[in-house]
């Protein structure tokens, strides 16, 4: 479903830009381009279907998940001073989940007075439905224009700002650490584009490079992170006409020191051969064979101030928690 919109008595307004996950035949293609890659790789947006976002939303509730909390924490502290010194009138957020984090951002544009719209952009639909219905329920002078697509494809879907508007993009809970360096680059410069003079970028990065602390974060006790990550096969089966069987698989979590990343897994407890039907193809999957869900990097201040520059970006502020495991950073276009 393509540019449908769903308007409620003119505060909230949802636009869908996807087709299941990604346009055309655009799913079935990248996720049969990712299988045949060395290493097998699926692309973790494909972890947020309803099932999947409910997932991730008891992982940010978990002892060893400290990015959350963390993240949150530091914008309680740093939100209100950020607000008075940028005085955005309109709030943009990148994978926007259940606009949990959203609302101190909200409650401090609240009191600066200066945010009157919000546009969160994210891969559900059904997370942006749930929370615009609750954003507009208490924030009754809030416009909400809500997009559902995908960065890969949809970024260009936001519109440009309006003459006179302030614009603050937040791309939060270190996201940026999911997206593969070759990427990453052009990933911000489509952000970079978004912006004007006077229009900032919002960002969480997650510094903590002890190895098993960070580790256990992807890999907690009660098995939320490997139900998780064993339920992007559901997805690829929905997806692709697969057939995996979702038992096969064992969730790994690894400390990858040369690259500085943690990386989940999934491995083939058994060989196999693997249909999907909508491509047409067969995988052959050797036992202790693994697919690549997601990276998740990790930064530091001069790293980003890098990775900012070469998207055309300057790095103006940096926020830390007392035990610098994570960072939120101000952004604006390069002068």
């Amino acid at each position: 479903m393509r540019g449908a919109a769903i308007d409620a008595d003119g505060q909230f307004l949802l636009e869908v830009h996807l087709n299941g996950i990604a346009e055309d035949d655009g799913a079935v293609g990248e996720i049969v381009r990712g299988l045949l890659s060395t290493p097998r790789t699926v692309s973790p947006k494909y972890f947020y279907d309803s099932v999947g976002c409910g997932l991730y939303e008891q992982i940010t509730e978990l002892d060893e998940y400290y990015q959350a909390r963390t993240e949150i924490g530091i914008l309680v502290d740093a939100v209100d001073g950020i607000m008075a010194r940028h005085r955005p009138t309109e709030l943009v957020e990148l994978g926007s989940g259940s606009s949990r984090k959203t609302r101190v951002l909200l409650d401090a544009l609240e009191r600066t007075g200066t945010g009157h719209r919000y546009m969160p952009f994210d891969v559900s639909e059904e997370a942006l439905r749930e929370a615009g219905a609750a954003l507009v329920a208490a924030y009754p002078s809030l416009e909400v224009r809500a997009i559902a697509g995908d960065f890969d494809h949809q970024l260009r879907e936001v519109p440009r700002p309006h003459a006179g508007t302030r614009r603050m993009v937040a791309f939060l809970g270190g996201t940026i650490g999911n997206i593969a360096p070759e990427r990453r680059g052009m990933f911000l410069g489509d952000v970079a584009a978004m912006l004007g003079s006077g229009d900032t970028l919002l960002m969480g990065v997650d510094l903590d490079t002890n190895p098993e602390r960070t580790r256990r974060a992807y890999d907690d006790a009660m098995g939320v992170t490997a139900a998780f990550n064993r339920n992007i096969l559901a997805v690829l089966n929905r997806e692709a006409g697969g057939n995996f069987v979702a038992d096969d698989f064992v969730h790994v979590a690894v400390w990858n020191a040369a690259d500085g990343r943690v990386e989940m897994r999934l491995r083939a407890q058994r060989a196999m051969r693997v249909r999907l039907e909508r491509a047409g193809i067969e995988l052959d999957l050797a036992a202790g064979e693994e697919i690549l869900t997601e990276i998740c990097g990790k930064f530091n201040r001069a790293l980003l101030a890098e990775v900012y520059a070469d998207a055309g970006l300057e790095l103006i502020e940096w926020h830390t928690d007392a035990d610098e495991r994570f960072a939120v950073s101000l952004a604006r276009r390069a002068r």
